[in-house]
């Protein structure tokens, strides 16, 4: 029977530390071994219970996840007992056999789930993006930093060398100087639907977990696990779900370290007609000097009725380094062309699977430095997200026209938009390409972490969000 309470934590911790010490096995310290907790089981969550185990001097010390039957299934295929099998993640938090969290819950329980593991002593692996609002990544840094935590955060490709060689080339003026970097996450979805009514979150699932800081509002969508990403109040849409891959690249080999100073989003929900709230067709400007950033969003195919997805210069997702003496469009591993678009060097590429085992080696030294991407670095490229949806939200709808006429200053951005416009008639070609939500231009002051300008009190009303008792993120930056 899978425990459910904390009072049933504490009785089945007992027995199991009793267990221990009548066999004879060893605690961390005699043997070494790291004892890592899984917050979150499903899909990515289960593939970081493979990827861990498999390291040596790993075992599994608890799963966890709100809903008791996809907690069944993980524990049967990982041989996870379930006296070390929860729903609450503070009874993990509690127990002195867990040494690190890997945390893969969904978006809105990133900040608490980090803040709560380091304040109990453990070190944490979790999940891009590492937040859900720009503020709670303030608290995560403050946290690991004041009770000295190694925390990691899962955008691995920071541990491929490959990449980590051609960064350092590029920087050093390999192509010449570098102009702007293209952000792509070109990635085909079909639409999550529609409901009549909202109905009860599945009876497997303790909703008043699941939600956490988040409010229990009315399930509004098909279905009830992933699609989260699409509503504001537990997901950051495509751009936050894999936009900060991409864009931690290019922070990486543009070498910036902190946010943009001026963000604009332009795009919407368009052709779908469901419940979702986050935009599947979206461009970021990212007013970076000397070399800005550019990012793209697209779920819709590359036109209508396609199960393709579109592509530029040949690249579906990753990034496209532009520079005086040519260019590389690449994520794992890619290539350098010339600028007439002939391949000059293939690069390779590791898709950065040694990121786990870094993180490892990490809490064994004890040495921030060790880690390939800090919860610092990782935040970054996470709130640059926040920055684009955060324009996006307190956008208008407007004609093609206008959004023309507002951007037609910012060549870059001008461009960009006419090659989503034309993918937008390609999948729309009845006219149902518009209105785009044309977002703001944001100031953003990195030194007082805070929006300035014309747009500012709105903006800053969206930095951190509302907790529901008692699943609230704490001050402490």
């Amino acid at each position: 029977m899978i425990a459910l309470t904390r009072r049933n934590f504490v009785a089945s911790a007992a027995a199991a530390a009793a267990t221990c010490l009548s066999s004879g096995r060893r605690v961390r310290g005699a043997n070494n071994d790291l004892r890592i907790a899984f917050l979150g089981v499903r899909g990515k969550g289960y593939h970081h219970v493979e990827q861990f185990t498999a390291l040596p001097g790993v075992r599994i010390a608890a799963l966890c996840d709100p809903d008791r039957a996809v907690l069944a299934e993980r524990a049967a295929q990982a041989s996870v007992p379930p006296d070390r099998c929860f729903t609450d993640m503070r009874a993990v938090f509690d127990s002195n056999d867990v040494d690190a969290v890997v945390v893969a819950t969904p978006n809105h329980w990133h900040a608490l789930a980090t803040v709560w593991a380091c304040q109990a002593g453990k070190d944490v692996y979790v999940e891009k993006p590492c937040s859900h609002t720009i503020w709670e990544g303030r608290q995560m840094i403050a946290a690991a930093r004041k009770q000295g935590r190694i925390v990691q955060v899962g955008t691995q490709r920071r541990s491929d060398d490959n990449l980590r060689e051609l960064f350092e080339q590029l920087r050093a003026g390999e192509l010449g100087k570098i102009h702007r970097v293209r952000v792509l996450h070109y990635n085909r979805r079909d639409s999550i639907g529609r409901l009549d009514a909202p109905k009860p979150p599945p009876a497997s699932v303790d909703y008043n977990l699941w939600a956490g800081p988040a409010p229990m509002s009315p399930v509004t969508r098909p279905q009830f696990h992933y699609d989260w990403h699409w509503f504001w109040e537990t997901g950051n849409g495509e751009l936050g779900n894999n936009g900060p891959h991409a864009i931690d690249l290019a922070l990486w080999v543009l070498g910036y370290d902190h946010l943009a100073p001026r963000v604009q989003s332009v795009g919407g929900r368009f052709v779908w007609d469901d419940d979702g709230e986050t935009p599947n067709t979206q461009i970021i400007y990212y007013d970076y000097q000397p070399a800005p950033i550019l990012a793209e969003i697209r779920n819709l195919p590359d036109r209508a009725a396609s199960r393709n997805s579109d592509q530029y210069k040949g690249l579906r997702a990753g990034i496209i380094v532009e520079c005086e003496g040519g260019y590389f469009a690449g994520m794992d591993g890619g290539a350098i062309y010339d600028n007439n678009g002939k391949q000059v060097r293939k690069i390779g590429g590791d898709s950065g699977r040694h990121h786990p085992a870094n993180f490892i080696e990490a809490v064994r030294s004890r040495k921030v430095a060790n880690l390939t991407c800090d919860i610092a670095q990782g935040d970054l490229s996470t709130a640059l997200c926040h920055q684009g949806n955060i324009s996006h939200r307190l956008g208008s709808a407007v004609a093609v026209a206008e959004v023309r006429e507002s951007i037609q200053d910012e060549p870059l951005l001008a461009d960009a938009y006419e090659r989503m416009a034309e993918h937008l008639r390609a999948n729309a070609p009845q006219g149902a390409a518009e209105p785009v939500t044309l977002g703001p231009i944001v100031e953003f002051d990195a030194h007082a972490q805070r929006f300035t300008g014309r747009h500012a009190e709105a903006a800053n009303a969206q930095l951190r969000g509302d907790y529901r008792s008692p699943f609230v993120v704490p001050e402490l930056a």
